[in-house]
């Protein structure tokens, strides 16, 4: 079980790394804070998921620990976006709909599937693979709403549809933080 979980967070992690770029580079070029927010998440999900793949062999106490640390990271891409929308708030540009759009429909693509490769393990080494699953699952309601947020910008030409949305996205990198902070440190109370 755990060798096949491994592989599965290994496959994930690279998906995640190649979207990354694909994202990064749209976002730069648009000058899109929700796809920013977007692929930095994508780079997070790589380094959760590789850090996942090293830890499965730990003891619980030891994977608790690196839970604890994931939720960490798993604020790090709030706290990117919040940057970069700091930026924006002043002059809220509207990104290119088209590419936004597009970009954000390949990335739903990659998150659903992750999502239903993680789906069967949960369950399995606690806080670690929550914060995979979390990860993946809130991905795919942010890669819905960047889609909507091509459309809404395409209708009002506003950068104000990407800048909420980009928001939306930390704010929901934070509540994941919140929960895998939690099941972390219920197994960690729980191994001591």
């Amino acid at each position: 079980m755990i060798e096949k979980l491994r592989t599965v967070v290994i496959v994930v992690a690279i998906l995640n790394l190649v979207y990354f770029g694909v994202e990064f580079t749209v976002a730069a070029a648009t000058g899109s804070v929700s796809l920013f927010a977007d692929s930095i998440d994508f780079l997070e999900d790589a380094s959760v998921n590789l850090l996942i793949a090293f830890a499965l062999g730990w003891s619980a106490t030891g994977r608790a620990r690196l839970g604890m640390a994931l939720a960490a990271i798993l604020l790090i891409p709030g706290l990117a976006t919040l940057w970069t929308a700091w930026g924006k708030l002043m002059a809220p540009l509207p990104p290119a709909p088209l590419p936004l759009s597009l970009t954000g429909l390949g990335a739903l693509a990659i998150n659903v599937a992750c999502a239903f490769m993680l789906a069967g393990f949960r369950g399995h080494s606690g806080s670690l693979t929550r914060a995979a699953f979390l990860s993946a699952r809130n991905d795919t309601v942010a890669n819905l709403a960047i889609i909507a947020t091509g459309f809404g910008t395409a209708y009002t030409h506003s950068g104000w549809p990407d800048l909420f949305v980009g928001l939306g996205i930390a704010a929901m990198n934070v509540d994941a933080a919140r929960e895998v902070w939690r099941a972390a440190r219920t197994e960690h109370r729980s191994a001591a």
